[in-house]
This record gives C-alpha cells, sequence and structure tokens, in this order.
C-alpha cells in the first residue's frame, strides 16, 4: 500500500493527465471467477487502494480521477451488463462513501482485454468469433481501450498474422459495425437493465462481506476471495465436463484436425538478452547507480515518498530488477495462505 500511495499522491501532483494504476481484476477472472465477483472483488481492491490513500492524507477529488480499471467474457449480454454495473457502482460508491465531488471522481474509466481463458486450443479459429463477441461487449459495455488476444494463444505466444487479425478485430467494430456512434446504446432493453441491477446487487452484498471482514486486505489474508474463486472455477469445470456449459470443439462439435503454424521461440533470445543485461552494467556508472539504490532503501525506511527516488534510480540507470530487490527488502513480500 505504501508504494500505490506514495505513486497517487506524486501523481496527482506531476502528471495529472496519466492514469496511474490499473485496478485489475482480470486475474480473478482467468482464475475462474463470476461476473458479479469479478465487479465486487474489483472494486473491494479499489476501495482498499481508496482508504489506504485517505489515510496518508490525500484527498480523495486528487487522486479518484486518475484510476482505471477489467476484463471481458464469454457471457455476451452479462458483460455488458457487468460493465454497466461496475460503472454505476463506483459511481455511488465514490459519491456516497467516500464525498467526491469532482464529476470525473465519479467516472469509471477502463481498459479490457478479452478473456485468454476462453480460448481453446481445439479448433482455434473459432477463438476469432469468441474474441469479437467479447470485444462488441466491452465497447457496448462502454470501455474506453481494448486488448484483443489473439486466435493461437491457447497454443504458444501468438504469431504475427494471429496478432494482426486481432487487431482487425477491434478495428472492424470502431469502423464497420457503428456500435461506437451511440453512448450505451443497449439502454433500457429489460434483459440489459435487468442483469444491471442483478450483478449490482450481488456485487454489493460481497462489499458488504468484506467490509465485515474488515476491508480487502484482511480478507485476502484470510482467504475469502480465494475461496470464492476457486468454489465458481470448480462449479464452472464441472458444467463442462458434464455437458451443461458447452464448449465449441472441446466438449461438443469436435473434429479431427491437422496442426497449425505457432509462433518459434528463439531459444538464443535469453542468453542474448542476459549478454545485453551484463553489457549494459559494466557500461554504467556504477556508483551512481548504487548510490541512488542506497538513497532509495533510506528513503523507504524514512516514510518519504518513494517516486522522486525511484525516478533519480531510473535516471541513474539502475535496474527494475534492482530497483524492486530494494524494495522488497524493505517491505517483504506477501505469502499466500493455502486455501483448502
Amino acid at each position: 500500500m505504501r508504494i500505490v500511495t506514495d505513486l497517487f499522491a506524486w501523481a496527482a501532483e506531476h502528471t495529472p493527465r496519466w492514469n496511474v494504476i490499473s485496478i485489475s481484476g482480470y486475474h480473478m477472472r482467468e482464475a475462474g471467477c463470476t461476473a458479479v465477483q469479478e465487479v465486487a472483488f474489483t472494486l473491494a481492491d479499489a476501495c482498499a487502494y481508496i482508504d489506504a490513500a485517505l489515510a496518508a492524507g490525500l484527498a480523495i477529488d486528487e487522486f479518484a480521477p486518475q484510476l482505471s480499471f477489467f476484463s471481458a467474457d464469454r457471457d455476451f449480454l452479462e458483460e455488458i451488463a457487468k460493465f454497466r454495473a461496475a460503472r454505476r457502482l463506483y459511481a455511488r460508491l465514490m459519491r456516497e462513501r467516500y464525498g467526491a465531488r469532482n464529476e470525473r471522481s465519479l467516472k469509471m474509466r477502463f481498459h479490457v482485454q478479452t478473456a485468454g481463458s476462453s480460448l481453446t486450443a481445439q479448433q482455434p479459429e473459432v477463438n476469432v468469433v469468441r474474441t469479437a463477441i467479447e470485444a462488441l461487449s466491452a465497447v457496448l459495455g462502454g470501455c474506453q481501450s481494448l486488448h484483443t488476444n489473439s486466435l493461437d494463444e491457447a497454443l504458444a505466444l501468438p504469431t504475427e498474422a494471429a496478432a494482426k487479425l486481432a487487431l482487425r478485430t477491434q478495428q472492424v467494430i470502431a469502423h464497420e459495425s457503428g456500435v461506437t456512434g451511440t453512448i450505451d446504446p443497449l439502454a433500457g432493453s429489460y434483459c440489459i437493465e435487468a442483469l444491471t441491477d442483478e450483478i449490482e446487487a450481488g456485487a454489493r452484498a460481497y462489499l458488504d462481506k468484506i467490509d465485515a471482514l474488515g476491508g480487502m486486505v484482511s480478507a485476502i489474508e484470510a482467504g475469502f476471495p480465494q475461496r470464492e474463486i476457486q468454489t465458481s472455477a470448480y462449479e464452472f469445470q464441472q458444467k463442462v465436463e458434464s455437458g451443461e456449459q458447452v464448449i465449441v470443439g472441446v466438449n461438443r462439435y469436435q473434429e479431427d484436425e491437422e496442426p497449425r503454424p505457432l509462433f518459434k521461440l528463439d531459444r538464443e533470445a535469453e542468453a542474448r538478452r542476459r549478454t545485453d543485461l551484463a553489457d549494459f552494467r559494466a557500461r554504467r556508472d556504477k556508483t551512481r547507480a548504487d548510490e541512488a539504490l542506497l538513497a532509495l532503501a533510506e528513503v523507504a525506511r524514512a516514510e518519504q515518498n518513494l517516486f522522486p527516488a525511484v525516478l533519480h534510480c531510473v535516471e541513474s540507470l539502475a535496474t527494475l530488477g534492482e530497483i524492486s530487490d530494494v524494495l522488497r527488502r524493505q517491505f517483504g513480500t506477501f505469502q499466500e495462505r493455502i486455501v483448502i
């Protein structure tokens, strides 16, 4: 939390138009959580960061406009409703819980990546359809930026051709579909409005449970969100294996397939990068870099803002690994408790 709150404070003064942090729900969705859990746990993370920043003396409207958030999954209508529910719930939290007055503080701005976990190694061409549907749900849900996964990512790193096709998917949505010409085009649909209400209510119930546990940090330490996600992932997999949840090409409509060309990793790349790093360290002023890293350690111990010292390390050609090692030695690392 120290790193996050220091970043908020530094960025509010020096880079007010920069999105300081992406409060991601992607890793939780990839692990198997539901749409409701994704909204709830992502916003609970946001509340933990905001609470820490307020405790550090920052004003809500100083840093809230610089937060960004999400991910998109299979269920088209549910995902649209998820984004709408998240935006509405976030605005209410900011206004009612935190007393935000700046209109920009109430706006949930979010980047969306389509679901890697929805991609299949079987019949990978079908992944183009999945990604297009997921991307369209993100656009209809109001995203500000978007990443579309490539069709072969269940098999390997994407080839250049697959990555280009993923990009073209976004461009077709942006320039040919017409959906970007209307704000919230599905507003008023009974299905969308009902799903939005349902997801918001479910997320609020989770937030109440997390508040009762003392906030998201305490909930994570107690293993609460981990258990909820594991349960949801297990239940989904049971549905796939029973056939109740159809995955095209996996548990229905299977067929024999020819191998497809995949990206080939250059086996010498790691050795070259190690050599490049060693050369970089040999060429730099080692004394200057070491002094900057020592200064960072002193700042971390002294409870001063970290980021001027971090930037000084970068300017002194300290590496990201070296900077991270200093902070790890000072703050430690979180050890995940085993959830059974």
